[in-house]
Order: structure tokens, then sequence, then C-alpha cells
């Protein structure tokens, strides 16, 4: 049903998220991020962002909730300039070898399409795939993915030999991810081994770029209950420097975060009732008695770090200079990283329009799902990859109904409940095990339109 496969921006247990159609590194264009001939850096246009607070652009996540974020202390500065970085660079045979030792694989890689491949082609046992193009998404499962036995999107089976339902320890898991982050240049990366699906525990690496720390762009590698690693996912290619920006201090961009979303929200929809017969003829409240706005919810800053944050650029992916405020909503237990662009509004282009700018979930708010539109496709064997655009903050799943002429493909999003996190759109890629292959049958969408082919190098529509 579900298998491993994710290229956006974090995925479910780890997992990092890029878009997967760039093939581009830092070349020129409106927004590439490559320094103009006069030496001043192009302007950014972050996707999903919009124009319209002070002081120029302020890419942001407007709640309509009304959420107030608010530092307790002083704020650093931070550095008065830093750099986009983009990914760059095709993933060699050699590369996919080295991770694959550190998996445990033997064998030669198969350059098949846009991808490497390396393990058991039927899908039944352990299976590398890597994405040739940068910035070189890829990932591994240990076994074959099960029909209904899912505990994750990154993971869709259990171990055969497992015998426990208990996740190992925090060090077990580190020290079984290690030679993975070693393979994929990543030693030095931030480590949370903290979460935990069922029996299996997560490894998420936050890697360093060019000296910053970074947010979107994690490793995740997942261990089983037996201390052995059942499913990995991140990126092989070394991001590249592009054009420098002037950024801001953590307070000012504090400040058009929160300038960001907009007045404070009337209470109910529309605001409070006029004196007026109701159905049952009993009047409504009158408004004198009812305040004018709600006080917004107040979310407590405890730290801000400059470093680099995932972002879509004209549907390019970048890391791009952020502030990544550390943020604790009242009475919850754990805190959460929010990031806000850093370069100075003067240097970002407004979004095309009609692009929705996305809103941070924040605790209280109702679980839903909805079907998310698939928007291309890949075919290997019984193998079908499906991509999508998502956030960071919700889980897919995807699944598929077998036609003699098609294959419907169904993606389903679940926000996570209670946790703070803005709604960052990136895309994510999912696999799914056919029962035949796929051969001249067409690739159909939950809304019944057609799923097109992708092409290496190729933008998916938006």
């Amino acid at each position: 049903m579900v298998a491993s496969v994710a290229a956006a921006v974090l995925l479910v247990g780890g997992g990092g998220a890029w878009l997967a159609a760039s093939a581009g590194g830092s070349g020129g264009g409106t927004g590439s991020g490559a320094p103009a001939g006069n030496g001043t850096p192009p302007p950014l246009t972050l996707d999903g962002y919009s124009s319209g607070a002070p002081n120029g652009i302020a890419p942001g996540e407007p709640d309509p909730n009304g959420v107030t974020y608010q530092a307790d202390g002083a704020l650093p500065d931070g550095p008065r300039s830093a750099a986009v970085h983009w990914p760059k660079g095709e993933v060699t045979e050699q590369d996919v070898v080295r991770l694959a030792q550190a998996l445990g694989l033997t064998g030669t890689p198969v350059a098949a399409g846009q991808a490497w491949r390396i393990g058991d082609r039927d899908g039944q046992g352990p299976a590398l795939t890597v994405n040739r193009q940068p910035p070189g998404t890829w990932t591994f499962h240990r076994y074959a993915p099960g029909t209904d036995n899912c505990q994750s999107v990154t993971v869709c089976s259990k171990t055969p030999s497992a015998g426990s339902d208990d996740p190992v320890g925090e060090e077990t898991a580190r020290k079984a991810a290690a030679p993975i982050l070693k393979a994929v240049g990543q030693d030095s990366a931030k480590v949370d081994a903290g979460q935990v699906m069922g029996a299996q525990r997560v490894v998420n690496a936050d890697p360093v770029v060019g000296g910053l720390p970074t947010y979107g762009r994690p490793t995740g590698v997942t261990v089983g209950a037996q201390g052995e690693v059942v499913a990995a996912s991140g990126q092989l290619t070394t991001p590249v420097k592009g054009a420098t920006y002037p950024v801001l201090s953590a307070e000012r961009t504090l400040e058009l975060m929160n300038a960001a979303q907009g007045p404070a929200p009337r209470p109910g929809i529309g605001g409070c009732a006029d004196p007026v017969p109701l159905e049952n003829d009993r009047p409504a409240a009158p408004c004198a008695d009812t305040p004018a706005t709600h006080e917004r919810q107040r979310i407590a800053v405890e730290d801000a770090v400059f470093g680099l944050a995932a972002h879509s650029v004209e549907a390019r992916p970048a890391l791009v200079p952020s502030w990544l405020f550390e943020v604790r909503a009242p009475g919850a237990r754990d805190s959460h990283t929010v990031p806000y662009p850093a370069i100075d509004p003067e240097y970002l282009s407004p979004a095309p329009s009609g692009q929705p700018s996305p809103r941070p979930s924040v605790p209280g708010d109702a679980p839903r799902t909805r079907d998310v539109r698939v928007e291309g496709y890949t075919a290997e064997g019984r193998e079908l990859t499906v991509s999508f655009t998502g956030g960071v903050c919700a889980d897919y799943e995807a699944e598929a109904v077998e036609g003699p002429g098609t294959v419907t493909v169904t993606v389903t999003e679940r926000p996570w409940e209670d946790k703070v996190c803005i709604l960052i759109a990136k895309v994510h890629h999912r696999t799914v095990h056919l029962d035949e292959p796929l051969g001249d049958r067409k690739v159909i969408g939950s809304d019944g339109k057609a799923v097109p082919l992708e092409k290496p190098g190729a933008r998916l529509p938006r």
C-alpha cells in the first residue's frame, strides 16, 4: 500500500524534503540566487508566500487563529549577510556504492531512468533507490511493504523476526545510524533520536551546510526493535553556495513574522451578530458586550539560532538564510522549531498571484484528512512512485487501485495534532507496489485526471 520514498522537506519519521523535479544548481534567472551583473543579488521569490506586511515583503505564515510569538529575553543579532545554497551535482555510481555499503547492501548499482538502484529488484527484500539528479534524494527499505500493517509512511511492514514491541534505546539507535550518516557526509549533523513510532525509533540528523545548522533537510533513519535499520531516506548531494544577501537580526525577523499574521480576528465568522430575530424568534446577543477582536494566543520564543531553512524558490529547492525560532505553546510539554526567512525584505519579490500562504498549525486544531492531488509519476517494474505537494506537519499515505487499463492512485494527508509547525509547501514522493507492472496502463489521480509521467529535469505542475 505505502512504501518508503520521500523527496520533500520533512518526511515523517525523518527524511528530507527537496523538490525532486529540480535538476538545476545555482544558475541564472530571476530568483535563482546567482549574482546579478552589477554585484547586486537578484530578488528571491519564495513559493507559497505573499507580500503586504510592513517594510516590504514579509514571507511568512499568516494565522487566522491569531498567534503572537513573544521572546522572553533579548534575541541575538546574527551576521550581517548570508548566502542561499542550492543543490548541485549528479549522483555518481561511487556515491551510491558508498551509501549501499553503509546500509549493508552488496552488488552493483543499476541505472534505471532517473535513478540508481541496488538491491532486490522485486521489492521483496532490501533495496536502495537514489535519484541521479540533484539533490540526490535516496530511500531505503529493508523489508517489502505490507498491505494492512503500516506503522508510518516510511515503513509499511514489521520486521519478520521482531519479538518485541518496545523500541531500542536512543544510544543504540544512534550507533545503528552512525555509519549511514558518515556515508552521506553528515558526521557533524545535529542528531535527534527521540522520535518513536510503535516499536521503531527514528534518528533524525540535520546537517551543517556552510557552517550553519539547517532545518528541513534531515536524513531520517528508522531503527527496528532488533536494532537494525529498516528504512532510511535523505539527500546525497551537497548544496553549493549561491548569492549572498543582507540579513536581519532575530528581533527584526520576529517582528516581521508577527506582522505577517495580519490583524487579530473578530470572534466567530463575520464577527458578532446584530440584535435581530433568528429563526426561533429569539434575538441574538448584541455586539456591545462582545470584544471587537480575540486576544492572540501567545507563543513563547525560547531561543533563536541563525541557520538555513529549506524553501521552494520558483519551484526549485533552496536553503534560505533564516532564523530558527524554538517556540513553546502554553501548556505544551515539548518545544518546536519555527523557521522564518531572515533576508532583508528588499530582496524578496512577491510570489505569483493565486498561491495561498500557508499558516502554521497550533495545538487545538481539529484533525482532518484530505486527498492530495498527484502531480507526476515514474514507474519501474511493479514500483509506481508518485509525486505531490504537501507540508512538513502531516503524514501522507498512498494507495493504488489497479484496473485493466488504469491505475488509480490516492494520496491522503493527515495533519499532525497538537504541534506548532509552519506549513512549508514541499514536494513529496511515495512508492506504491503494484500486483503487475504498470505497462501501458494510465495513471489516474483521485480527481479522475490523468497523472503525467515525470521526466528528468522537468518542473512538476504547481
